[in-house]
């Protein structure tokens, strides 16, 4: 996400930190650079004006010296970004909700739905999710696809044209839910007869919150969008889609914050799990290169299936992982996303620039998956089996379209990362020596252990 700005901005603070002498020079450099980074991601001029005079001022205030001056320049850059990002809106659910959802034609309000029931069943919610969007061809179906694909119910009557009579029809089974998604209609541009329809869908629904829905690479435009779609129906947030596929989504950040309607979650790419709740700071902090723990840890509740999880963890403290266990964790790290994407997360690592070969491994996960298929439930709780018994590893890749030494190099990483778990077990019960201890560390490549370590 805006990776120019991303690298502009640790630049720029790097420059400040890293100077000497913080000269008129170096400081209209700093700054030429930074407009130019937040012109491109579509900051509205006049901000990036006015933060270009704040820190120039703050350079030549003959009052603050030296290593105050730069701590002072850098946290005034930090405060000024995070006004021009705006405030975070905490969601805060009650016994019943309903999101009632608005946008335009393209904006991804059914996918953006789908991505809600996921973010929030995983969270202990009960959702359902109902189809009111009566205009678009195949809107109900999408909707239902989508939602069956995830387990969450889908209310939808694709032969009624009357959005109202259908909440009417499914609002005594909609009230058995925690949370209510509801989707409707858009048109290419905000007209007389969408306002009167979502205004009498939002009468009769009475959401808790109404959140327009807009694409990143709309840029400025949405300040318009967004204040036109305020005035008509009151919404209580915003959410920007397709944050991963353009350099433009700071005027769509930085629009919303203008107008007073904050920013409530972002898509960062086409997966269910791909939605962020939007917390300004821990945005900010990304962009800085210092990395978000709190969005990383939400993005592995929405990817892990709490009872899986709990079974596996179950497993994991008794010192027992077998292959599909091992398996199914890879797979949940490459639903969270891509190496690059899950570092730039972490405090200490967004700087990191991330090898080729590293980026590829998620592409192996895939074909590990293949692999398990292809494997009876004896050989997936038993993978000694493949070592004894080479034919069945012949078996497995003939099935699985994969190569034998794929399945070798699979069942090495998953006997290493078994024995790492059995141990840890026995090293908690008090059943590890310590000649055991040297010999883990020789085989993962640690330094030779002293003895009284």
């Amino acid at each position: 996400m805006l990776d120019k700005l991303s690298n502009a901005l640790k630049k720029a603070t790097d420059k400040i930190a890293n100077a000497i002498f913080l000269d008129k020079n170096l400081v209209d450099s700093i700054v030429k650079d930074l407009q130019r980074a937040l012109i491109e991601a579509d900051v509205n001029v006049q901000l990036v004006l006015d933060l270009s005079n704040k820190i120039k001022k703050a350079a030549l205030d003959e009052r603050i010296k030296g290593i105050e001056k730069k701590e002072h320049i850098i946290k005034l850059l930090h405060n000024e970004l995070l006004t021009i990002l705006g405030e975070e809106k905490q969601i805060k659910l009650g016994k019943r909700n309903v999101f009632l959802m608005l946008g335009l034609y393209g904006a991804g309000k059914t996918t953006t739905i789908s991505k809600l029931a996921l973010y929030y069943s995983k969270r202990g919610k009960k959702v359902c999710a109902v189809g009111l969007d009566v205009h678009r061809p195949a809107a109900s179906e999408q909707l239902k696809q989508l939602c069956d694909k995830l387990n969450i119910p889908a209310f939808i009557d694709s032969k009624e044209k009357d959005p109202l009579k259908i909440w009417k029809k499914y609002e005594k089974e909609t009230s058995k839910y925690n949370l209510v998604l509801v989707d409707t209609a858009g048109r290419d541009a905000l007209n007389k007869d969408l306002i009167t329809e979502i205004k009498s869908i939002s009468r009769i629904v009475d959401p808790t919150e109404t959140f327009l829905v807009m694409p990143a690479d709309i840029g400025q435009a949405a300040k318009t969008q967004a204040e036109t779609f305020k005035e008509a129906v009151k919404i209580t947030g915003v959410i920007i889609t397709r944050m991963d596929s353009t350099a433009k989504a700071g005027g769509a950040l930085t629009a919303c914050a203008e107008i007073k309607v904050p920013v409530v979650f972002i898509g960062t790419g086409e997966k269910p799990v791909d939605l962020e709740h939007f917390n300004p700071n821990s945005f900010l902090s990304r962009l800085l290169g210092m990395g978000d723990l709190e969005s990383l840890i939400e993005k592995v509740k929405s990817a892990a299936d709490p009872k899986k999880l709990e079974e596996t963890q179950k497993r994991l403290e008794e010192g027992k992982l077998n292959l599909e266990d091992f398996i199914e964790q890879a797979k949940g790290m490459g639903d969270i996303g891509s190496i690059d994407k899950i570092m730039s997360m972490i405090p200490g690592l967004g700087k990191i620039k991330v090898p080729e070969s590293a980026k590829t491994d998620l592409d192996k996960l895939k074909r590990w998956d293949y692999i398990k298929q292809s494997m009876t439930e004896e050989e997936k709780n038993d993978p000694e089996l493949l070592e004894k018994q080479t034919a069945r590893i012949q078996r497995i890749a003939k099935g699985s379209g994969t190569t034998t030494s794929e399945i070798r190099m699979m069942l090495k990483q998953y006997k290493m990362i078994q024995e790492m778990v059995k141990s840890q077990s026995d090293m908690a019960e008090g059943k590890i020596d310590q000649k055991t201890l040297m010999k883990m560390a020789k085989k993962l490549g640690g330094k030779k252990m002293k003895r009284g370590f």
